[in-house]
């Protein structure tokens, strides 16, 4: 402490601005570690939060997601919930497979990815990707016909 010239003691201000900011870093670390304690994942939150996940925040326009770009359909609240949180929905809209390469990728997820057990939404999971993004057929064009076909002439 300080001595002042008519020696009263004066006390910096130095140690009491620290106490606060220690103060509010502690309530705030203790409100976000309160707002995340609950929160585990989609495996374990459930169902319930599986259907309004996602699809309110982003909507949907002409049968498209449009905050993930998937397809509107039967079990993408349970998509977005479970596969937009480690990875980007284009990693899922690129790719074309059947619902046993699905389901073989997610199994490929589980043992190598740390992906978490599906539980009952697996079904819904792998029935939504089967539907939406099974393999196209790829053919070949279809054969020009009824061409006027023309000469080039040289100089």
């Amino acid at each position: 402490m300080m001595e002042t010239s008519r020696g009263n003691r004066k006390r910096g201000h130095l140690p009491g601005i620290l106490l606060g900011g220690a103060i509010l870093l502690a309530l705030g670390a203790a409100l976000w570690f309160r707002d995340t304690a609950g929160a585990g994942s989609p495996a374990e939150t459930g169902p319930e939060t599986a259907d309004t996940a996602g699809i309110a925040a982003g909507g949907v326009r002409d049968g498209i997601h449009l905050a993930t770009g998937f397809r509107e359909g039967d079990g993408l609240p349970l998509v977005i919930t479970h596969c937009t949180p480690c990875h980007s929905a284009e990693l899922v809209t690129q790719n074309r497979m059947t619902r046993e390469g699905w389901e073989s990728t997610i199994r490929w997820m589980q043992e190598t990815q740390n992906l978490w057990d599906l539980g009952e939404n697996e079904a819904a999971i792998l029935d939504y990707l089967a539907t939406y993004y099974a393999p196209e057929e790829q053919g070949r064009r279809p054969n020009l016909e009824d061409i006027e076909w023309y000469e080039l002439e040289s100089d």
